[in-house]
């Protein structure tokens, strides 16, 4: 909300900063309702803030590799772990009515 001063009148002017005031003023009203609540229960507002913070996710650890458990019959070289996309060897091998347990290792 970017306003031009420059361009209101004296009077739009006056309007916003009595209007700013009674926002500031509604602001620190219930800002000091908080502050009397929260110490008649033994709380400091550091306390409440503490609560509000998102705990940190952990850091993942790093996966270790995994060892292959499928091999293309034709290339030997090609391998399989199981785990994500299959190439194409496997899925031409399924096409053609293999099972993967006919690709294991």
């Amino acid at each position: 909300m970017a306003l031009n001063l420059n361009k209101m009148s004296i009077a739009e002017l006056n309007k916003l900063i009595s209007d700013a005031q009674a926002a500031l003023a509604k602001k620190q009203e219930v800002a000091e309702k908080v502050r009397k609540l929260a110490q008649d229960n033994g709380l400091d507002i550091s306390d409440l803030m503490a609560a509000d913070k998102p705990k940190k996710a952990k850091a993942k650890k790093p996966r270790g590799k995994v060892a292959p458990k499928y091999k293309n019959p034709a290339n030997g070289s090609e391998t399989w772990t199981g785990r994500g996309r299959q190439p194409h060897w496997v899925a031409d091998a399924l096409a053609s009515g293999k099972t993967l347990d006919d690709l294991l290792i």
